[in-house]
């Protein structure tokens, strides 16, 4: 028993490390036990609300080619989720080889194109499943280490999530993050 566990650990991680997005790009300028500061550049994305979870459908639809020059677009990570304007919005990065002049435009009057302006990040990482429970659980911890450490937040939290729904809890990749001024 305790072989075939450790096979199917190891053909998960080996499976997980296979199917790698790209990923926004990002430099750690500080970093301690329970968080780390980044410096993004400004990135592109796309956008849509998040009214009754169906914002990944939308998103994933334009990805997928339901977009105006039905062009098919890789997925990449993380995920993202915020309050903007009271809504719940989601965000997917586009690959790096995007800008807005050359981005497929969305069929999908929902969907945006966006660019988030580069800055810093603070970001804490945890494991589990990406519920509400969790991320509020680390936003905490978050928000305390920030007033602890007198750095200011600019943002709302941000949920980040890095993973396919099928990777195993212990193995994903989540954050929260907030911009900050540093």
């Amino acid at each position: 028993m305790k072989r075939i566990l450790v096979i199917l650990i190891s053909i998960l991680t080996f499976s997980s490390q296979a199917m790698a997005y790209e990923e926004a790009n990002y430099e750690v300028v500080k970093e301690n036990k329970n968080y780390e500061i980044r410096k993004y550049s400004d990135r592109l994305v796309i956008e849509t609300n998040s009214i009754q979870g169906n914002g990944f459908r939308k998103l994933f639809n334009y990805i997928s080619g339901n977009n105006e020059e039905k062009e098919e677009i890789k997925m990449t990570v993380p995920v993202t989720q915020e309050i903007k304007n009271g809504n719940m919005t989601m965000q997917f990065y586009l690959p790096s080889k995007f800008s807005k002049d050359n981005a497929p435009k969305p069929s999908n009057s929902e969907i945006q194109i966006l660019t988030i302006e580069g800055g810093y990040y603070a970001v804490i990482k945890y494991s589990g499943r990406s519920s509400d429970q969790n991320f509020l659980k680390n936003k905490e911890i978050l928000d305390k280490e920030l007033k602890q450490d007198n750095i200011t937040i600019l943002s709302p939290p941000i949920r980040a999530s890095y993973n396919s729904p099928f990777t195993l809890p212990m193995l994903k990749r989540n954050e929260v993050m907030y911009r900050v001024d540093l």
